[in-house]
């Protein structure tokens, strides 16, 4: 993980100070305060992030000039002459999302070599993250936008693929036109070219009336081919063709149509390996790869998934009309995990907190046993692998455990039964499952009281739960600290 530039804070009063010092170490960032006399100097040895300028004054246009390759924010909301290098402004108490956005913006005026030619608001919005990775995702999704190329996205499942697409859309001078997706994977074979290119009216069986194809629907815009690994020979070679001579014909029509479109493809399948099978033609995968980017799994730049975690909530509190915040610990566990479904999984992860922990601050404890890397000391735990049928096992004793009952076994007279889950009997008479779930809780809760001397905070503790969560279900239930 990439070594985080410090933000030296400038001319700010001891509230400023204490308040940005505060927000910065949450976010992971490091700070440190510097007199305006010796920023120059301190600048030639660390080369800051940015640096914060507080109190009422703005910093004049002849320290803004003299430092031209160092990124500021101010305090004072002062309008300035010179905006070269004055990224923005930060108010004061600090906007978590608007602190995030301008750390973005001082990130890209690093590197001058990957530099974007302007802060486009749309690829920092959309392509999230500090790191090196995604800066350079960003550079050539800039690059690309404003050429005819086309354009591969490679990368594994649930890293947003399709976000690339529509951000080289976005950026384009073909923005006004229609972004035009399709799954080439989720479509039949023998309806996929009627998807792509339309039909004339009595083509097949079912046509009662002409319909255009994603070709002519996104003219004069983008048509991004979604998984093109999984498109059946007979119709890459139909693509190849549209590729190459740049018209097509609607299905059972004669008539040429000009395929004005850009084209992106997209595929999780290396596509190399499925030519030396057989299964995709090399001269389409020559023509697609033109320009490739590669979009990188989160596993390999986890040091963006703070900023992944803020720009994903954002999307989802009005949804939930809730929101969440996370303490460090619980930022850090996430960041050792590995992610196999990538932003994809990081999303659904948020949106299940978001429904349990509405409007609170997740802790360590709050977050699913497979997310849990850290001990409660802060410490890497190592996280055992165990297969279905071990997870199902383990899950049943743990159960068990908590009433103080032995699991069954094979030689009682109730033979546990596999099939039935972790429980193994279900009583023949059946029952109220609302009744019995309530039943665990109030055991549950007892014996978390009682094996903690009463200490309701050690007992939540044990619960993995907030402190008055369990006080409430302690009301609810009329239990007391005496049990």
């Amino acid at each position: 993980m990439e070594q985080r530039a410090p933000i030296y804070l400038v001319h700010t009063s001891r509230e400023e100070y204490d308040t940005l010092t505060t927000v910065l170490h949450f976010i992971g960032e490091t700070s440190e305060s510097v007199d305006s006399a010796d920023l120059s100097e301190k600048i030639n040895n660390i080369n800051p992030l940015c640096v914060i300028w507080g109190g009422e004054h703005a910093p004049s246009e002849e320290v803004l000039n003299s430092l031209p390759e160092t990124p500021f924010l101010t305090l004072s909301g002062a309008p300035l002459k010179s905006e070269s290098n004055h990224i923005g402004g930060l108010t004061i108490p600090v906007v978590y999302a608007e602190l995030t956005q301008l750390l973005h913006y001082c990130q890209s005026f690093h590197n001058p070599a990957k530099k974007l030619k302007k802060a486009h608001k749309y690829l920092m919005s959309s392509l999230v993250g500090r790191g090196l990775r995604i800066q350079e995702i960003r550079y050539l999704v800039e690059q690309v936008s404003d050429s005819k190329a086309n354009v591969l996205i490679l990368g594994e499942s649930g890293t947003g693929k399709e976000v690339v697409a529509r951000a080289i859309h976005e950026v384009s001078n073909r923005k006004k036109g229609p972004f035009v997706p399709i799954n080439c994977g989720a479509i039949p074979a023998e309806l996929l070219e009627s998807e792509l290119f339309g039909h004339e009216k009595g083509a097949f069986t079912g046509a009662f009336s002409a319909r255009k194809g994603r070709f002519e629907l996104a003219a004069g815009g983008t048509l991004f081919l979604d998984e093109i690994g999984d498109m059946p020979m007979p119709m890459q070679v139909k693509l190849l063709r549209v590729l190459q001579e740049r018209t097509f014909e609607r299905v059972g029509g004669t008539k040429s149509l000009l395929a004005d479109v850009r084209v992106v493809a997209a595929t999780h399948r290396n596509l190399e390996e499925l030519i030396e099978q057989g299964k995709f033609r090399e001269d389409l995968f020559y023509r697609l790869n033109v320009f490739p980017i590669e979009k990188p799994a989160l596993r390999e730049r986890q040091e963006d998934i703070p900023l992944l975690l803020q720009e994903l909530l954002s999307r989802l509190e009005e949804e939930h009309k809730a929101t969440l915040r996370f303490t460090q610990r619980a930022l850090d566990s996430l960041m050792k995990h590995d992610w196999p479904g990538n932003v994809r999984e990081l999303s659904n992860l948020l949106e299940r907190l978001l429904i349990l922990h509405a409007s609170q601050i997740v802790d360590l404890g709050d977050l699913p046993l497979k997310y849990r890397h850290l001990d409660a000391s802060g410490d890497t735990v190592e996280q055992i692998q165990f297969s279905p049928e071990e997870e199902a096992l383990a899950e049943r004793d743990a159960l068990c455990g908590m009433f103080g009952d032995e699991p069954p076994t094979l030689d009682g007279p109730e033979v546990f039964d596999e099939s039935l889950g972790f429980l193994g009997h279900l009583p023949a008479e059946g029952m109220n499952l609302k009744d019995k779930l309530t039943e665990f809780e109030i055991e549950m809760i007892r014996q978390a009281l009682e094996s903690q001397d009463g200490v309701v905070s050690h007992a939540a503790e044990l619960l993995s739960m907030r402190r008055t969560t369990l006080v409430e279900k302690m009301k609810k239930y009329g239990l007391n600290k005496d049990g």
